[in-house]
Order: structure tokens, then sequence, then C-alpha cells
């Protein structure tokens, strides 16, 4: 069980996550493009002028996560998705 976050950036900037937080939650960051290619083929293009990046992680360590987003100043919104 996973989760994925569809995480939206201040235009210009890219989702910076630490390397701790990688390494210990197996994190995987990628563009829509990347998604698509591993079979997230849902996901729709983001609006004009915005930059999208998806993280998929374990649902163990989702809050870990969702923490680093919530005080990350590069991220204006995220949304979560449950994928089973």
């Amino acid at each position: 069980m996973m989760v994925v976050y569809e995480v939206f950036l201040t235009a210009g900037k890219s989702l910076v996550l630490s390397a701790e937080l990688v390494r210990e939650t197996q994190a995987q960051v990628m563009t829509l493009d990347e998604a698509r290619k591993v079979g997230f083929q849902g996901m729709p293009d983001p609006p004009a002028g915005r930059e999208v990046r998806l993280v998929a992680i374990g649902r163990s360590n989702a809050q870990w996560l969702q923490q680093a987003l919530e005080a990350n100043p590069d991220v204006e919104n995220f949304r979560v998705h449950d994928v089973d």
C-alpha cells in the first residue's frame, strides 16, 4: 500500500526533499512524464504555468512527507491519493 502526493510548486521552483527523508522512506519523486512511464496513467496535466511533482511513498511514512511538504515554502499545494 502506498500514497502518492501530487505536489504543486511555486513557479520556477523545484521540489527539494532532505536526503534523510528520501533515504529513510524510499520516497520516489517523479515528474508527470516519469510517473506515466511507470504506470500512473490517470494523472491529469497540470494547469498552464504550474509545475507538478508526484511523490510515491509507503503509507507508514506518509505523515513524515506531509510534514515536510507543509513546511516547504516552494510547495503551493498538494493532493493525496491512496494507491492499492
